[in-house]
């Protein structure tokens, strides 16, 4: 019975897969050109309509009515030296998040406002036949966030803000599952009749969605005339995804043990907080310090409801214990006259995966942005782009995560443990115009 309780932990860990990649520390920097080619340090000074989502209280400085919107060209490249002494390349590709923000100043006590953009995301594609393939091949999460907010100005210096986010997520994974493992551990409870030759991997695909919601807040103190403070905080969003699992490529002996059909998980996404602190240091350079907080550590455990149990087992668990993760950022504009400005500013991040639970498809490392950008202005028109670099400290994983099912009839263990290398590049343009 422990064998079959085993393979059922496989399907099981394939479908659950999707969700540690959505919760695997894999934010979304970028929600806006200026705001990138700065670091996303722009919670204590505007950035235009873009601070619905960096920090909605600083609408009450963006006058009148205003729109923009924008992309970002985002480009992984990814390596692993595996200790076996093979190398694999991840097979990049481009994504392009996008966002589209609104704003509009009410009177002079309220302005509201509105943002579409995408908040956590993961693109991961690795060769089908790769040392890993058990642990995952293709890893894609989308989700993308619904926000209005509604900022008022308290006093002269004090301005708060409050909003709603409606969030949906979709999210899809593809492994291969080893099918001769399968049918050898099999045969010796079932009666099965002897295999000819190796049986080609289960090919297993996993595809569900759903939506959340949450609020978030924000803050914004003008101490003196060069020196301000901005806070914001976003509140963790429980997603409810339901989906179904695709096997191709099953022995008709073993259809049995491998069914296909529905599951359903609760995913909870992180809480963040922000805090920064900006300092006007010349008339057309100001500069921005700031910290954020996320929540990672609000999974200690995904669990997975079959609406058709596996082998009498209708829902599986499995422990995660990732930690918070802390970023902090400093960037900067230097206007040189009313048509243009110079964006820079750096960001670090450190990793919320453990070593005990690290692996392919999501090889979060600490991580350096270093960006550098512009802002163009003609009339009612604000053209900006910015460049982003993003490297990731080379991590190794060492630990026993593979084939469930090789070492019990004594094939090699698959784990793909090795050093893991990832550069990320990014290209965001944003337009914007005010009414």
């Amino acid at each position: 019975m422990n064998i079959f309780i085993r393979t059922a932990f496989l399907v099981a860990a394939g479908l659950i897969m999707p969700t540690l990649a959505a919760a695997s520390g894999y934010g979304v920097f970028t929600q806006g050109a200026s705001g990138l080619g700065q670091a996303n340090a722009v919670v204590a000074h505007t950035t235009g309509p873009s601070s619905v989502y960096f920090n909605p209280a600083l609408l009450n400085r963006v006058d009148g009515r205003q729109v923009e919107v924008g992309t970002t060209a985002i480009y992984a490249d990814r390596k692993i030296k595996l200790d076996s002494g093979n190398s694999e390349d991840g097979d990049s590709k481009w994504n392009f998040p996008s966002t589209f923000y609104y704003s509009h100043e009410v009177n002079d006590k309220f302005t509201t406002g509105f943002g579409v953009f995408f908040p956590f995301g993961l693109s991961n594609d690795w060769n089908d036949d790769y040392e890993g393939r058990y642990l995952g091949t293709e890893g894609d999460i989308l989700t993308m966030n619904l926000n209005p907010v509604v900022a008022y100005q308290v006093t002269e210096k004090l301005s708060l803000a409050a909003g709603f986010s409606m969030l949906y997520m979709d999210a899809t994974l593809k492994n291969r599952i080893n099918q001769t493992a399968a049918y050898d551990i099999l045969s010796k409870g079932a009666p099965l009749p002897p295999r000819e030759g190796e049986l080609p991997d289960i090919r297993q695909k996993f595809d569900g969605d759903g939506w959340g919601a949450g609020y978030n807040l924000g803050a914004y103190y003008r101490a003196t005339d060069r020196l301000s403070f901005g806070a914001t905080y976003r509140s963790h969003i429980d997603v409810d995804i339901e989906g179904n699992v695709d096997l191709d490529r099953v022995d008709p002996m073993l259809a049995l043990a491998f069914p296909e059909g529905n599951g359903e998980a609760d995913i909870r996404l992180p809480a963040q907080a922000t805090f920064a602190i900006a300092y006007q240091l010349t008339t057309p350079l100001i500069v921005e310090a700031g910290v954020r907080w996320e929540d990672w550590d609000s999974t200690n455990e995904l669990k997975l409801d079959f609406d058709n149990p596996i082998l009498g087992q209708s829902s599986n668990s499995i422990p995660r214990d990732w930690s918070a993760t802390w970023t902090y950022n400093i960037g900067g504009q230097y206007r040189f006259n009313e048509t243009i400005a110079l964006n820079a500013g750096y960001l670090y991040g450190n990793n919320a995966v453990p070593g005990d639970t690290f692996e392919p498809l999501i090889p979060d490392s600490d991580a350096h942005l270093f960006t550098i950008g512009t802002d163009l202005s003609f009339g009612q028109w604000t053209f900006s782009t910015a460049f982003g670099y993003e490297h990731h400290e080379d991590r190794d994983k060492n630990n026993t995560l593979g084939d469930p099912l090789g070492p019990l009839v004594g094939q090699p263990d698959s784990t793909a443990n090795g050093t893991y290398e990832t550069d990320i590049y990014l290209f965001a343009l944003s337009l914007g115009y005010a009414f």
